[in-house]
């Protein structure tokens, strides 16, 4: 079985920590840029709380990184030991185990991740399952400096792109442009499976 949700309460709150230490930003700063309030902040860096997918699309725009990147930079902290020595043993081949493989589930919604690449595959690949009835929105700035495709592998999902929305079956992909404000939602009965394929554009 999957490790879900409690190793990676920890590397969220290092991640978190460690991208405002990076830009010098003080608690209070990390908030008024976020909208996300002080307390909440602190609760997160201290591991204290585990973050919902709002929150985290929140804090990933005021970084300007994509909740994806947030996310996989986490848990690339944990794995990039293990990538090191498997493909050591491996001739090069990096094996990911299923029952290895870290998930991460939003409290909120109950959404749940699984990144598909390591920490040096140069796209980051991410597995979504969305249980029937969420919706997981997002700000523009979460989608910035990154080119994204979302394909959708099982279910429907009705993806809100700005002002147009997108009915989505299994097999549909969508190429994202311009970052725009953006709602993944699950408007049926049945989970929805989707994959995330990003490559990161301009630094900020």
């Amino acid at each position: 079985m999957s490790n879900i949700v409690d190793p990676l309460v920890g590397q969220i709150a290092a991640r978190v920590r460690t991208e405002r230490e990076r830009r010098r930003w003080t608690l209070a700063q990390l908030a008024d840029a976020s909208g996300v309030s002080q307390a909440m902040i602190s609760r997160i860096e201290r591991g204290e709380s585990s973050p919902t997918a709002v929150v985290l699309g929140k804090l990933s725009a005021a970084f300007q990184l994509s909740i994806a990147s947030l996310l996989a930079l986490a848990e690339g902290a944990q794995e990039e030991s293990q990538s090191e020595s498997q493909e050591e043993s491996q001739g090069g081949a990096g094996v990911r185990r299923r029952a290895d493989t870290a998930e991460w589930r939003d409290p909120g919604t109950g959404y749940r991740r699984r990144q598909i690449s390591g920490p040096r595959f140069p796209a980051e690949v991410a597995e979504i399952r969305l249980p029937a009835g969420a919706q997981v929105p997002y700000p523009a700035a979460a989608f910035a400096f990154v080119r994204q495709i979302v394909w959708v592998l099982d279910g429907r999902l009705t993806f809100h792109d700005g002002d147009t929305v997108h009915e989505l079956d299994a097999g549909d992909t969508i190429e994202l442009g311009n970052p725009a404000e953006r709602v993944f939602a699950n408007t049926t009965d049945t989970e929805c499976r989707y994959a995330v394929i990003l490559t990161r554009g301009a630094q900020p």
